[in-house]
């Protein structure tokens, strides 16, 4: 399990725990990776984040389109695995989970726990403070120092 923010951890080990995942990323609406867990790869990491931020994005878009409210799940069934890309809505934060399972877990058992997860996060994260403005210099440091703690380099 990487985690890029420290108080994101103990909520996703609780849910991997109780669930049970093969898989796990949580990112942000842009694809960017908050957490992992189960992955082998960075390139599955990111492809992954890239394509579940997709998918969100024109499911919303869709909903706009039609007139019809927002989803906040969406699920794929399969036979030998599922997975399930859920909104996570906290005061300071946006973001997006994605969790394959197997076909030994039900989808109503996954979003149990990934509903617990998100209320953990809520209480765990940190009071928003004033969004520094990012300058050019800065954003290729931090971005670097995000990968390093992300990939354990």
């Amino acid at each position: 399990m990487r985690t890029i923010e420290g108080w994101v951890e103990a909520p996703l080990r609780a849910f991997v725990d109780d669930a049970a995942p093969r898989l796990t990323l949580i990112m942000t609406g842009a694809g960017q990776v908050v957490a992992q867990h189960g992955f082998a790869r960075s390139l599955d990491v990111m492809s992954a984040a890239a394509l579940g931020a997709g998918i969100m994005a024109s499911s919303q878009e869709l909903t706009v389109l039609m007139d019809w409210p927002e989803f906040r799940v969406l699920a794929h069934q399969g036979m030998r695995q599922s997975h399930m890309l859920a909104r996570i809505v906290l005061p300071q934060f946006r973001w997006i989970g994605l969790v394959v399972f197997g076909s030994e877990t039900k989808l109503g058992v996954v979003q149990f726990f990934f509903d617990r997860m998100v209320e953990q996060l809520a209480v765990a994260a940190p009071i928003a403070a004033a969004p520094k403005q990012v300058l050019a210099i800065d954003f290729e440091r931090e971005l670097n120092a995000s990968l390093r703690t992300l990939f354990g380099r």
